[in-house]
């Protein structure tokens, strides 16, 4: 019997072992208590290095208070399983995320676990998730250095490091200062430090307050001879995003602190000593439909006949076709679009022709990409049946409303 569990336990390791040599990076985020916005960080930092083109996971083990499938809008999703594990979700081009809180039968549910437990799910939350070949895992541990971090750090032998997250005041930083402490103890690089919440910027007048004070975590990253990676201010669109299910990097992309975050990632890559990977060549989109210059084509989601107010929950799209010559609608086509993922709407309706689109609501990100695709977009318009809308357009009456989802 105790040979056959032996067996067992060396067939365990192996697996978690070739698992694990596919992932090139492993870095862990840390925080000294809860509070700082780790997930946050984490999430961005995860979605961020995406945006960059490395293929990167990342994994939430917060079993007691899993954020990451609220923070990137999942936690309605489905996982799915197939003969060779679980099937991560994938947010986007270069993300695959996986968390606890997608298993549980509800999100209220709560975990009671002791630490072998936690062990285990750990495990297979890595070697049964079909993860495929990664240059960053990104692993959201919970606060503190419980059972979870020490966990980690004993099933991956070899991390790359941990990015560590403080706010700047006092209590934070001297949480912070005994993860740095845990970090040297089980030989775990410190990659560097993160200061979150470094002073509000009042988005009426630009002026800057240290509500949290401003600093702390960079001068104890001096003080322990640790890097310090960069600051992230209190900013009131990363919290009413991360409620929405919106990652701030991703929906705020050229805002003045993404730029921050961005700089936070090019630091962090020159630590470790890594570079973007070269760009491939993407596939050219089809051209999209020639029409008479008389013809202009209008894309309008719709749910039920009528216009839906969530751009990107529509199951279909009304292309309406207006000849400015009769002044009348000439054809109406419902089309199913494809999969909802980041920028594969303004690429798909730009292949279909359209050159404006009549939405409810929509993300600034969102809107851009329908812009530099060449396509105008009337935001906040009501609900009403597709045809109404385009009438209403063309005779210049559409009245624009409260932008419904900006998601």
């Amino acid at each position: 019997m105790a040979h056959e569990e032996n067996a067992d336990m060396m067939m365990e390791e192996l697996e978690l072992t070739k698992k694990l040599d596919q992932f090139k990076h492993k870095i862990m985020v840390l925080s000294g208590k809860g509070g700082v916005g780790k997930s946050t960080v984490a999430a961005n930092l995860a979605i961020s290095l995406g945006l960059n083109g490395f293929k990167t996971g990342l994994l939430d083990i917060d079993f007691h208070g899993p954020s990451i499938p609220k923070l990137l809008g999942l936690e309605h999703e489905t996982i799915h399983t197939d003969e060779n594990g679980i099937n991560p979700l994938v947010y986007g081009t270069n993300l695959k995320v996986m968390s606890l809180g997608m298993l549980l039968k509800s999100k209220d549910d709560a975990v009671i676990w002791r630490g072998p437990m936690k062990m285990g799910a750990i495990k297979q939350l890595i070697k049964d998730v079909n993860w495929g070949e990664l240059d960053y895992f990104i692993i959201d541990s919970p606060p503190g250095t419980g059972d979870e971090p020490l966990s980690v750090v004993q099933i991956i032998k070899n991390p790359t490091g941990a990015v560590v997250v403080t706010t700047p005041q006092d209590l934070s930083v001297s949480d912070v200062r005994r993860s740095i402490t845990f970090c040297d103890k089980v030989k775990l690089p410190v990659l560097g430090v993160i200061e979150n919440m470094s002073g509000f910027i009042c988005p009426h007048c630009h002026e800057k307050t240290d509500i949290f004070k401003s600093g702390g975590g960079q001068v104890m990253a001096k003080d322990m001879n640790v890097n310090f990676l960069g600051q992230i201010p209190l900013e009131p669109d990363i919290v009413t995003a991360s409620d929405e299910g919106r990652p701030y990097i991703y929906y705020y992309g050229k805002s003045e602190t993404a730029k921050k975050i961005d700089i936070i990632i090019q630091n962090l890559l020159t630590f470790i000593g890594d570079s973007k990977p070269v760009p491939q060549a993407e596939p050219q989109p089809a051209e999209p439909e020639k029409l008479p210059e008389n013809i202009k084509r209008y894309g309008i989601p719709v749910t039920d006949g009528k216009l839906c107010q969530h751009f990107g929950h529509s199951d279909k799209f009304a292309l309406i076709d207006y000849d400015l010559e009769q002044n009348k609608i000439i054809k109406t086509e419902i089309k199913n679009p494809p999969p909802h993922e980041p920028g594969i709407l303004p690429k798909w309706l730009h292949e279909q022709g359209v050159h404006v689109i009549i939405a409810g609501g929509m993300g600034e990100r969102a809107k851009n990409l329908f812009i530099d695709a060449g396509i105008e977009v009337f935001i906040g318009a009501a609900v009403d049946t597709p045809e109404n809308l385009v009438c209403a357009h063309v005779k210049k009456e559409l009245i624009a409303g409260e932008n419904m989802c900006d998601h």
